[in-house]
């Protein structure tokens, strides 16, 4: 198979009655609660709300990246590596947004080591892919801003 053929790897399900104050349910029963807006807009305490879970997604794939990077140039991570994902709704006029926050902490790892690999994972996640061009995503190393390269933040599109 050529690098640039698609090949499904996997495909997630959920079904959503109620938006956001409604409840959602995956295929496979794992994902089974109650939804709410979220509680500083006024929701509900003990429910999840769209951004939580896009915020969890989020930080558990980009992990997985940086543990496929890591193991390409056969180093290992820090078992207590961590990356903190936030993600923000904002409204904007009429219409209502999302921007994200990956900020990560490798614990084992120099900070210039540390930026290197962030950039890379950032290169290959599929939220990083799927968001590209579509919504802002800042990266930080351990709270530093970490300045990210335009191309690595353009549409499929720009990249030509």
């Amino acid at each position: 198979m050529a690098t640039n053929e698609k090949k499904n790897l996997y495909t997630a399900d959920a079904t959503a009655v109620g938006g956001r104050s409604g409840h959602v349910r995956s295929a496979t029963g794992v994902i089974d609660m109650d939804m709410s807006v979220p509680e500083g807009l006024g929701g509900k305490k003990g429910a999840t709300n769209p951004e939580e879970l896009f915020a969890a997604g989020y930080a558990s794939c980009f992990q997985q990246a940086l543990l496929v990077i890591a193991q390409r140039a056969g180093d290992k991570l820090d078992p207590q590596t961590e990356v903190k994902c936030s993600v923000t709704l904002f409204q904007e006029g009429e219409g209502y947004g999302l921007s994200a926050v990956l900020d990560v902490d490798l614990k084992s790892f120099d900070q210039q080591k540390t930026m290197d690999m962030v950039r890379q994972a950032h290169k290959i996640c599929p939220y990083s892919v799927g968001t590209r061009g579509n919504m802002q995503v800042d990266l930080r190393v351990k709270g530093e801003t970490l300045p990210v390269e335009a191309e690595d933040n353009a549409g499929v599109a720009a990249k030509g």
